[in-house]
């Protein structure tokens, strides 16, 4: 703030100092017109639309949780089942409208062709929104 002893009315005179403002917004401009070449994408890409018709309830239609141990048994919402009762159970869970969500719980042991498997299955019978539940980093099941 620059101060100025001089006046008709003989006292102090404040006044605003412009020049850091100044110099902060040229450097604002360049970093600006640096950047802005580069965020536009090199490859150009006709993105499809979406047009969302109905939100669906979460609370009407609670996902199915699918649980996968590590010898390979299957759980259909804590319930043991074998594998020609849950193709049947996705077949149906697939023709659902609106169609829940099917979320996989598997074993830290269990091996990754067994997981592959059951989420084959859950795509080869129609179901959109497979998930995968695990726990936070730190916490054990």
């Amino acid at each position: 703030m620059g101060m100025s002893a001089g006046g008709d009315s003989g006292g102090p005179m404040a006044t605003i100092n412009v020049t850091p403002l100044v110099d902060v917004m040229l450097v604002l401009l360049i970093i600006f017109m640096i950047t802005t070449p580069l965020m536009r994408h090199k490859i150009p890409v006709k993105l499809p639309n979406a047009i969302l018709r109905k939100v669906p309830d979460p609370l009407s239609h609670p996902p199915v949780t699918v649980t996968v141990k590590a010898d390979g048994s299957i759980y259909w919402n804590d319930d043991l089942i074998d594998s020609s009762l849950f193709d049947s159970k996705l077949y149906t869970t697939g023709q659902q409208e609106p169609q829940p969500e099917v979320d996989i719980r598997a074993d830290k042991n269990t091996h990754y062709s067994i997981i592959w498997k059951v989420v084959k299955a859950c795509t080869a019978n129609g179901i959109q929104k497979v998930g995968f539940i695990s726990a936070p980093k730190g916490q054990g099941n």
